[in-house]
Parts: C-alpha cells; structure tokens; sequence
C-alpha cells in the first residue's frame, strides 16, 4: 500500500491569476487620438492656407489682367502720342521747307530789286495804284476812289522816263473821261436820309393815322324841316322836334368811295415796324448797288404810307415827298471797264523784265570774250 502510495503523482497547489495590464492599450489609443487630432489640425489649416493660396492666386490674376490693360492702355496712348509727335515734325518739316522757299524767293526779289532803276519802281507803283483803281471800282463800286487812284497812276507815268507807257497813259485819259462822265452816288448822303426818314416813321402818332373823318366818310344830305306854314300846329312842331332828334342819334353816311379801314392799336403799330422794314431794306439796297430792290423797297413805303396814313398831316407829307425825290436817285449806275490801262502796264514791265533778264544774260558772254583776248 505504500508503495501505490509513493507512486501517485504529487499534488499541485492552484497558482494565483495574473491581472491583464491595460494601459498600453489607452496609451496607444490616447496617442491615436492626439494623431488624429493633431492630422485634422494639420489638414484644416492645409486647407486655410490652400484657400488663402486661391485668393491670393486670383488676386495676381486680377492685378496681372489689370496690368495688362494698363500697360496696353499706355501702349496705345504711347502710339497715339508718337503718331502726333510724327505729324507735328512732318508739319514742322513742312512749315521750314514753307520759309526755306519764301527766303529763297525774297533773295531773288532782292536780287532783281538790285537791278532795277527808279523807272521799275515807278512802273510798279502805277501799277499797284492801277489794281486799286479796279478793286475800288468793280468791288466797292467807288468812282470817286477809283478815279481818284487812276489820275495818281497817270501821274506816277508822267515822272517815268519810259518812252514806252505813252499807250497806257492814253488809254488812262479815256478811262478817267469815262468816269468823270459818270454821276456820282452819294451813297452816304442816301442812307443818312433814309434813316432820318425811319425817325420820321418812329415820331408819328396814331393821330397820323387814317380815322373816321378821314376821305371816303361824307355825310349824307338832309331833308327839309317840314312844312313852316303849319308852325302853329301842335303835331306839326312835334313831328319837327322828333325828325331833329333823330338826326342827331343817326347819322347817314355815303358809302359810294371805298372805305380804308380803321386801324386798331397793334395794326398801327404793325403799319409803323412793316414801313421801317421797308425803309431799311432800302438802305441795303443803297450800300449794296442794288437799283431793282431801291425801287420795290421805296415803292412799297410810298404805297403804305398812301394806304394807312393821312395825307393831311404835315410829318406824311414830308416822308412822302422824301420818298418820292429819293425813288428817282440811280444806285447803281453802268461802270465803265478800266482794265485796259492795267492790262497794258502789265505787258510794259513784263518787257522791261525780258529786256533786263536777256541783258544780264548777255554781260557775262562779253566778259568771257575780253578775258579771252586778254589771255
């Protein structure tokens, strides 16, 4: 028995569980955490800055846009400015080449004016006095001007000792004898009585005016005052008394004349401003040598002062009789042509320019021949 005893196995005594350490585990779990914190931290503000990153991107693009309008802006504002400053140096350019040839052409007239004598500059004063003459006549229509600068030409001839103007100074003579034969327009003296004339019309009253009592407005004839052998009938003397009353409330007018109307306030102011319209196309008419628009203008004032205003009054009388000395005054008489006499002038210097010209021309051949014989 012992010995199955000793041969059973020993018996083992339970040994105390071991209690599972847990920290790590949070540990690892509170680093995850802080991780992924830490990784949303991270990548929200990688995305401010990529945000950030877009605005600002789109911000240079904006400014570069902007930029580059500017700098086109000023690139076609810098063309603009060259393509002005071209234009004015190819104007400058013009404007001295412009002068390089009128001091070109003022040294050759100095030079030619060294050559002529005291008869060219006498030639070409009567010839300017001539083209004055002309101007003075066809343009100005002045015959005292333009005779009197025709007769300074023929004078400005006679100190010439230039043989060859006898056909200009005769044909002088004839043009000065045609303009004298020419009554002269006083112009002057014709527009200040015209416009003494439109004062006349400005001073007249509405008591000028044609009125009621005025030609055209008689009064009719009456008849008898009845029968004066029966004075002493009561009814006799009544009907007398009722036919007198009568005829001093109506009045019996003849209408065999033709009535000129009564003019109310504003058409007698309009009769006044339409004769003054008239009066002053006149005076065009006078400064402007117009002989058919004198005569419509004067004849129409002459009809409406005729028409609208009473012959009686002294102030129409005298506008009337004005008009009507005025109406046979010529404004615009036939002018003779003076043009001959400069057309002459004109073809004398031009010969005398030839005959210099071809004597210059001819003075270095000579000297060129002695220089030679010399030799």
């Amino acid at each position: 028995m012992t010995e199955t005893t000793d041969q059973l196995p020993a018996t083992l005594t339970p040994e105390p569980a071991k209690h599972q350490k847990l920290w790590p585990v949070w540990l690892i779990a509170l680093l995850a955490l802080a991780l992924a914190i830490a990784l949303a931290l991270w990548s929200w503000q990688q995305w401010n800055n990529h945000q950030s990153l877009q605005q600002t991107l789109q911000q240079l693009q904006q400014d570069t846009s902007q930029l580059e309008d500017l700098y086109g802006d000023r690139g076609s504002q810098q063309a603009q400015r060259l393509q002005s400053l071209e234009q004015k140096l190819a104007a400058q350019r013009e404007l001295i080449a412009t002068q390089q040839r009128q001091i070109d052409h003022n040294a050759r007239e100095l030079l030619e004016a060294g050559n002529r004598t005291r008869t060219d500059w006498l030639l070409a004063e009567a010839e300017y006095l001539l083209r004055i003459a002309n101007q003075r006549l066809q343009i100005e229509k002045d015959i005292r001007g333009a005779l009197s600068a025709l007769e300074a030409a023929d004078e400005v001839l006679n100190e010439s000792d230039d043989i060859g103007v006898y056909p200009v100074r005769q044909q002088l003579a004839k043009e000065i004898l045609a303009l004298k034969g020419i009554a002269g327009v006083d112009r002057t003296g014709l527009y200040l009585k015209l416009e003494a004339a439109i004062d006349s019309v400005h001073q007249l009253t509405d008591q000028a005016l044609i009125n009621g009592q005025g030609p055209g407005f008689g009064t009719a004839g009456t008849g008898g005052d009845g029968d004066t052998s029966a004075a002493d009938n009561a009814l006799v003397e009544a009907w007398g008394d009722f036919k007198t009353t009568l005829k001093q409330v109506v009045v019996v007018r003849r209408m065999d004349e033709p009535v000129k109307p009564l003019l109310s306030p504003d058409q007698s102011a309009y009769a006044r401003l339409n004769l003054q319209l008239m009066l002053e196309e006149a005076e065009m008419a006078v400064l402007r040598g117009n002989q058919p628009l004198y005569q419509r203008a004067l004849t129409k004032a002459s009809a409406t002062i005729q028409d609208w205003y009473d012959d009686s009054n002294p102030r129409v009388r005298a506008i009337a009789t004005t008009l009507d000395e005025l109406a046979e005054r010529d404004v615009d008489p036939t002018l003779p042509d003076i043009s001959q006499s400069l057309g002459l002038l004109k073809e004398r210097l031009a010969g005398r320019l030839a005959a210099n010209n071809g004597n210059q021309g001819e003075a270095p051949a000579g000297n060129q021949g002695n220089g030679g014989d010399d030799s």
